[in-house]
């Protein structure tokens, strides 16, 4: 059953905006396709034959458009708020911190190591944190308001 090792992440996103087709029946569809493929490990040794450039495309047209659905969400967020541009400069600075540097947290226990291991998973972690920081607060505060303004009238 491990014969096609692959896994999807953020590759989802790109091949949506790629291809348009966003109902979760082509969904299933591909996952049954790939553990079908999983049982027979000849068609796993012919993937392994593709060459590296033909990848290597392919992965340009994805992980762009990946890229640029990125900009295209942060585009909607309030740049002028400096809490979300702290964000984002964390967020990218940690996610490639821990790409272009892969023993940046090398003297963490294995269990914190394992989230520190994939750029996207220390950025991604990184934004979701400092969200929580700088957003929880005034969003309890901009709820509540309501409520006092109802008990002075």
């Amino acid at each position: 059953m491990n014969a096609f090792p692959y896994t999807t992440y953020s590759q989802n996103v790109g091949l949506v905006q790629l291809s348009g087709v966003k109902t979760r029946n082509v969904i299933y569809a591909a996952a049954a396709f790939l553990v079908l493929l999983g049982f027979v490990p000849k068609i796993a040794a012919v993937a392994t034959i593709i060459p590296a450039p033909v990848l290597g495309g392919a992965m340009l047209a994805m992980f762009g458009t990946v890229i640029a659905y990125g900009v295209k969400m942060l585009s909607q967020v309030d740049l002028a708020m400096q809490e979300n541009l702290l964000i984002i400069a964390c967020s990218v600075g940690i996610g490639l911190g821990v790409t272009a540097v892969p023993n940046l947290f090398a003297e963490l226990p294995a269990g914190l190591r394992i989230l520190t291991d994939s750029g996207i998973v220390a950025g991604g972690l990184t934004a979701i944190l400092l969200n929580a920081v700088f957003h929880f607060g005034k969003a309890r505060k901009s709820a509540a308001l309501p409520l006092q303004e109802q008990k002075i009238s």
